[in-house]
This record gives C-alpha cells, sequence and structure tokens, in this order.
C-alpha cells in the first residue's frame, strides 16, 4: 500500500472512531438532561467533512505522501489529542449544554476558545496539501470558514445563553432556541 493510501486510511479510521465516540457522548449527555442547540447547521458541517474525506479519496489514492506535512499532520493530531482529552466523554460534535455543569477551562480551552476548530482547519489544509494537492487544501479551507463562521456564532449564543442564566433558567431558555431533535453539532465543551 502506497504512503497516500495509508494516510487516507488512518484520516478514515479516525473520523469513524470519532463518529462513534460522538454518538455514545450525545446520546449520555442528553439521557443527563443536556439540550441540543444550534442544531440547523449540522447538515452543513457534516457534508463539508464528508466531502472532503470522499475527495481526498477521489483525488488524493495513490499518491506519495510529503513527509513536512505529515510531520504537521502529527503535530495536529498531538493538539486533537490535547482537546479530546480535555473534554473527555463531554466531547461532541454537536453543541450540547448541560445545566449546571461548568465550561471546560483547562488544556487549550485556558488558551483559546475554541482550539477543535483550529485542528480542524490545520487538518483540512495539511492532509491535502500532504498529498500534493494545494487548490483541494484552499477549497476546503474556504468552505470550512465558511461553515465554522455560522457554528461558531451558534457556539457563542450557547456559551452566552448558558452563562446570563441561573442554573434553573437555562433549561428552558435554551429549549426556547433550540431546533428539532433530529438536528445537532457542537465542539462538547459543556
Amino acid at each position: 500500500m502506497d504512503s497516500g493510501t495509508v494516510l487516507l486510511v488512518l484520516v478514515t479510521l479516525q473520523r469513524f472512531a470519532e463518529f462513534i465516540w460522538d454518538r455514545q457522548n450525545t446520546a449520555r449527555l442528553l439521557k443527563a438532561g443536556a439540550v441540543e442547540f444550534g442544531r440547523t447547521h449540522y447538515p452543513m458541517l457534516i457534508a463539508t467533512h464528508a466531502g472532503w474525506l470522499a475527495g481526498l479519496w477521489l483525488f488524493g489514492y495513490n499518491r506519495a505522501v510529503d513527509p513536512v506535512y505529515v510531520f504537521a499532520f502529527i503535530l495536529l493530531e498531538v493538539g486533537r489529542s490535547w482537546v479530546l482529552a480535555s473534554l473527555g466523554r463531554r466531547w461532541t460534535t454537536r453543541i450540547i449544554v448541560l445545566p449546571g455543569v461548568p465550561l471546560i477551562r483547562t488544556g487549550p480551552y485556558r488558551f483559546l476558545r475554541h482550539p477543535n476548530y483550529v485542528v480542524v482547519a490545520g487538518e483540512l489544509v495539511v492532509v491535502p496539501l500532504a498529498l500534493g494537492l494545494p487548490l483541494y487544501a484552499l477549497l476546503f479551507f474556504l468552505i470550512y470558514a465558511c461553515v465554522i463562521a455560522v457554528r461558531i456564532r451558534a457556539e457563542n449564543a450557547a456559551l452566552t445563553s448558558a452563562s446570563s442564566h441561573g442554573d434553573v433558567d437555562v433549561l428552558t431558555a435554551l429549549r426556547r432556541h433550540a431546533a428539532p431533535r433530529r438536528w445537532g453539532i457542537g465542539e462538547g465543551r459543556y
């Protein structure tokens, strides 16, 4: 198996494992009384990631990788691991608020409000560059920038709403702004 295919297999397995972990954490948090916030943009985010990965398999399959970008990808994965370790079982791809539970302020969250999005933006650029696809990297960076702008607005609204209401009122306030339960997404700091 060539190096490009190995990289794509690893990235695909990573995304699949995260999908499973997201489902488990989301179900557990919702069962504990958490509320999803900003669900309407979830399909855009999923489509961006799925399209990115599918296109990489289409255009990057059987390509040699540039070791400099593979090293950059490894550094990004260290950052991703730091984010995941900091959030633990509260990590999810959805914006989920668990009333009465403080935000995570340890790990990379001491320095950045949304470190996971920085890591993901880096991955969306570095993996295509590792496969010699600079225009693809630029295209998906621009797409992700548009989608994540919507996402960050929704997450910041959830943070503001959760912090501006007392514990008793948070659930009511969030439900008033929540969309139907079938949609959702978030970084899971809640």
